[in-house]
């Protein structure tokens, strides 16, 4: 009997623990990203992490003193991109993005939350992030664009 009522509590403990660690690791856009710091990125993707609960594109820009730097560059989930008809082969590497999005809150570091990643032939793929602190989705970003800044 106390074998099974011990073996019933830590059973219920460690449902309650892993439960929690999915959302513990999410957060909401105003949390990380700066609404009112959007960023435009050119350059060619050299990584892709198609991971919950978000995407991450890496993307090497040039600066204009020639100087490369690789942003990361925040997305959905798998699932929502999915549902766009995006997937991990959708961004091959090597290839010329424009992003579109928010810089980091801490802007030493090179981190953004993409709003739309557009191709050179033209293809427009929605990733922005939705829900608190996010922009609306008729806002884009690329209309009130700065360099980004570290």
């Amino acid at each position: 009997m106390r074998t099974t009522f011990l073996t019933t509590v830590l059973g219920a403990a460690a449902a309650l623990f892993t439960a929690t660690l999915p959302a513990a690791a999410h957060h909401a856009f105003g949390a990380e990203f700066d609404a009112s710091r959007p960023v435009l990125l050119k350059g060619r993707i050299v990584k892709v992490e198609w991971v919950n609960p978000h995407t991450w594109i890496h993307v090497e820009i040039t600066k204009p003193d020639g100087a490369k730097e690789v942003w990361m560059v925040e997305g959905g989930s798998p699932n929502s991109l999915l549902r766009r008809g995006a997937t991990k082969n959708s961004f091959p590497m090597g290839t010329e993005v424009v992003v579109d999005g928010y810089q980091a809150r801490d802007h030493s570091e090179l981190r953004a939350n993409a709003r739309n990643v557009t191709f050179t032939d033209g293809r427009k793929l929605f990733l922005g992030s939705t829900g608190t602190g996010a922009p609306p989705e008729d806002q884009f970003p690329a209309d009130k664009v700065k360099p980004p800044t570290k």
